[in-house]
């Protein structure tokens, strides 16, 4: 996670420069998924992803399971989008240019 404060809102998130670009940590948004599943897999009255998570469980790793059903019915009930509020957008935007600036290389000196 980068030190630098991050984009507030519902979801912070980090923007940090590395050499070949720039890596947001969206550690809040994972949390956020992460629990949608677990919401689903506990809460629900509909018990299609306890029966297709136990069909992947009673496959035995064996390549005829398709676990993409699954991966489908948990991505239409999990959070896909990030709201950013008032000043946000503008915040992130400036954090993004900022770290994607180029930047010297140490050691390279301008043409001669």
């Amino acid at each position: 996670m980068s030190d630098e404060k991050p984009v507030t809102g519902p979801i912070p998130i980090y923007v940090e420069a590395i050499p070949t670009g720039v890596v947001l940590d969206l550690q809040a948004f994972a949390r956020l998924v992460i629990g949608d599943v677990i919401n689903e897999l506990l809460h629900a009255e509909d018990t299609t992803a306890w029966d297709l998570l136990h069909q992947a469980a009673d496959s035995g790793g064996r390549e005829e399971y398709n676990g993409e059903l699954l991966e489908q019915h948990l991505a239409e009930r999990a959070s896909s989008r990030v709201p950013l509020y008032g000043p946000a957008p503008l915040e992130l935007t400036r954090k993004l240019r900022r770290a994607a600036a180029p930047r010297p290389v140490p050691g390279q000196r301008g043409a001669a």
